[in-house]
């Protein structure tokens, strides 16, 4: 897993059980029985010269203009670039950030 391999050959590693966190934990098991992998990479959600998404329209916002596949809230939502997201292209746009 390359991508969690930091340049001096460390990682930091975080580990969840079914009782800390029941909800993580089946996450990560369906994740490990449809690819066979046993892990998730944890990283800041921004797009490159942006903040961080700090709201559910950033979220969006970052999800709809760049190559993510998947955007998952909690437990229960997940949006998928499958399903037709043209009425929410239109709906929100992309941030302009100008220089101060």
């Amino acid at each position: 897993m390359p991508a969690v391999i930091h340049k001096d050959g460390t990682a930091r590693i975080q580990t969840v059980s079914a009782n800390d966190n029941p909800e993580f934990y089946k996450l990560l098991e369906s994740f490990y029985n449809l690819t066979g992998c046993p892990a998730l990479i944890n990283t800041s959600f921004n797009v490159r010269g942006e903040p961080i998404v700090s709201s559910v329209e950033d979220a969006l916002r970052a999800f709809l203009y760049t190559d993510m596949d998947l955007l998952v809230f909690g437990a229960k939502y997940i949006i998928s670039k499958e399903m037709n997201l043209e009425k929410a292209k239109i709906l929100i746009q992309p941030k302009v950030y100008e220089d101060d």
